[in-house]
């Protein structure tokens, strides 16, 4: 995979697939989007001070394209060359650490569910549009093996707002994770579920972003939160604003919240399904 997107950069980029097209500098972009993290992880767990004196050294903010939550194993797909937040969160797995990676953007993070499929020492738990590309992140997908249960779904339909997503982390991924007591919440940070954006129908504010950060991040010792998506420019500026300011430790309101969306039902089906692996 990696030789793959390596030689289509250096004959000057090409496509990938049909939607994700590469440029001769793509592949050292890719690159260092993915040691962004590593680096990132790699100064938190030393204690050095990376996002700011508000904080101090337990979180940080990666601000790196391409995203990467689609790509596999073995497939760079969906605008995704490597997946940055899973080569981190394996990283850390091998080092004895509890991850857990929580993906807020709007598409379902297909790539990082393969990858942690069957493992218990990595939880996964998305909000998202669906359908939406990539077509996976139904309710009933929840891992295998030894991995069950540790992959958690909130399928949201289209014209959701943060009301539904706040009640989905309520009700649903915050009891997973603290079942789960992970050492590391990593965040896919994608903001295309907002509501300017041209290639979903979701209609969260960036204020949203910031109320889920804001509730994720006291879930465990040390955050780091990673841009996925989000394809308007100043949609993507305001919710990355507000996820700063959580990050640290401030409360920055853009826009007003929203609410009053469709979705409840889909978040009530997934608390059931949630609570059975509580009781088990």
């Amino acid at each position: 995979m990696i030789d793959r997107v390596s030689a289509i950069a250096e004959h000057g980029g090409g496509h990938l697939d049909a939607d994700t097209a590469m440029g001769p500098a793509s592949f050292d972009a890719a690159r260092l989007a993915a040691g962004a993290v590593l680096s990132a992880v790699e100064q938190l767990a030393a204690g050095t001070e990376s996002s700011g004196p508000a904080r101090g050294d337990s979180e940080a903010y990666c601000l790196v394209r391409p995203p990467g939550h689609h790509a596999t194993p073995s497939t760079s797909m969906g605008f995704c060359l490597f997946n940055s937040v899973a080569v981190a969160a394996a990283l850390l797995a091998a080092d004895g650490q509890r991850v857990a990676i929580v993906d807020v953007d709007a598409h379902h993070g297909n790539g990082t569910q393969d990858v942690f499929w069957d493992r218990d020492d990595v939880l996964y738990a998305s909000i998202h549009q669906y359908p939406l590309y990539p077509g996976t992140g139904a309710l009933g997908e929840r891992g295998a093996g030894a991995g069950e249960g540790c992959t958690v779904n909130v399928p949201l339909p289209p014209g959701a707002t943060g009301n539904t997503a706040r009640a989905a982390l309520d009700e649903v991924i915050v009891p997973a994770v603290e079942r789960f007591a992970p050492d590391w919440m990593l965040i896919s940070a994608g903001y295309d579920g907002h509501r300017a954006d041209p290639l979903t129908g979701l209609g969260y504010s960036a204020s949203d972003y910031g109320d889920f950060v804001r509730r994720l991040m006291a879930l465990a010792p040390r955050t780091v939160a990673v841009l996925e998506g989000g394809y308007d420019l100043d949609a993507t500026r305001a919710s990355s604003y507000a996820v700063a300011g959580a990050l640290l430790g401030l409360d920055l309101h853009p826009e007003p919240a929203s609410g009053a969306g469709p979705g409840m039902e889909v978040v009530e089906a997934a608390a059931r399904l949630s609570a059975l692996d509580g009781n088990r």
